[in-house]
């Protein structure tokens, strides 16, 4: 089922609870000894960030998938640390070991860089600083640098968090590849807890076994799949590499918008539950897939009048990173989210441009 470990970090005292979740999320992803060491290692790197430089703000560890769609589908340990604190004003020098603000040996950053499989960070002065990890079973992928490498495919990653820090999470994601076709689907299961994370499990498991499949059909096989269980919103985001072409479909209060040549366009679900209460018609939309595209899918415990995010860096930053400013932005320690959130983002190959 999809679990979440969520962890408020006020204090030093929650840098403890930081490691002890990630290294429970390494027993869920089959990770061995050493990838586990590495994730607990970067889980604390981060929090005590936190603390030092941000004064308070979250650490997030998800079970997901590498963000190059062109890599072999595992079961990765994502750690994500995002604040409101005062952002970081030079990140290449901050993630050199040895740079430090703190009268601190400098190493947090420069460590998590280079032992992660995959680490990215996005800071701006005065709004904050989002940084995703992840770690992967052994033969991983190359090792994280900075700036990215440049993928040959699209990339795809997204953050779930879960009600008041509940263990199971209703919402899930998931990516998966079949020949030149990339499928992104988001998931939100009826309610909360246990009954609910199990709908949007079976989800991502019946896409995973029909991943080359339309998504309108995709829906329909979903909709049988989920007979036995609460039942759940799903929206399915499909893109083809051949063709440049993008289709979505959704059932459900799934929100999605894409970033053309012109603005934001959003892309609307049918009203509908799957599993319970099938609509007569599910249009399927069709848009172009262009190199500066970006498509965000969401649930609906995202505000619906969430503000895009207006930093051109962003394009070229793991979506994760791109989904999990969102999600920042959209609440705040005043106003927080108050439902199983969760938002994923489909964005093109990273070119040799940097922004």
């Amino acid at each position: 089922m999809s679990r979440v470990w969520d962890i408020p970090v006020q204090d030093s005292t929650r840098v403890r609870d930081v490691r002890v979740a990630a290294e429970e999320a390494c027993a869920h992803a089959s990770l061995d000894a050493h990838r586990t060491a590495v994730a607990a290692l970067v889980a604390t790197e981060l929090a005590t960030n936190l603390v030092k430089h941000a004064s308070e703000g979250r650490i997030v560890i998800n079970l997901a998938s590498p963000s190059d769609t062109r890599t072999q589908t595992v079961s990765c340990v994502q750690i994500t640390s995002l604040d409101h604190g005062p952002g970081i004003s030079d990140v290449s020098a901050a993630l050199r070991d040895g740079y430090t603000t703190a009268n601190s040996l400098g190493a947090g950053l420069g460590t998590c860089l280079r032992i992660a499989d995959e680490f990215d960070l996005h800071s701006r002065k005065g709004t904050g600083t989002v940084a995703v990890a992840r770690i992967s079973p052994p033969q991983p992928p190359p090792a994280a640098s900075w700036p990215p490498r440049p993928h040959t495919g699209a990339r795809a990653g997204g953050i779930t968090t879960s009600l008041s820090q509940a263990e199971h999470c209703g919402d899930a994601f998931a990516w998966v590849r079949s020949g030149s076709t990339v499928t992104l689907l988001l998931t939100d299961g009826l309610g909360h807890g246990p009954k609910a994370a199990e709908a949007s499990t079976a989800a991502v498991q019946e896409v995973h076994r029909h991943a080359g499949r339309a998504p309108t059909d995709l829906l329909r096989l979903l909709h049988t799949a989920l007979n036995s269980t609460r039942g759940a919103a799903i929206g399915i985001a499909q893109l083809d590499e051949d063709t440049d072409q993008l289709s979505f479909a959704g059932v459900g209060n799934i929100g999605a918008r894409l970033r053309t040549r012109d603005g934001w366009q959003p892309l609307i679900s049918h009203p509908g539950i799957l599993g319970a209460r099938f609509p007569t018609t599910v249009p399927l939309q069709q848009a172009p897939w262009r190199p500066d595209s970006l498509l965000v899918l969401h649930s609906d415990g995202l505000p619906a009048r969430w503000t895009p995010p207006d930093d051109p860096r962003l394009t070229a930053h793991d979506p994760a990173v791109t989904a999990v400013v969102i999600l920042r932005d959209a609440g705040s320690g005043a106003r927080p989210l108050r439902d199983d959130t969760s938002v994923a983002v489909l964005a093109p190959a990273l070119q040799d441009e940097r922004l």
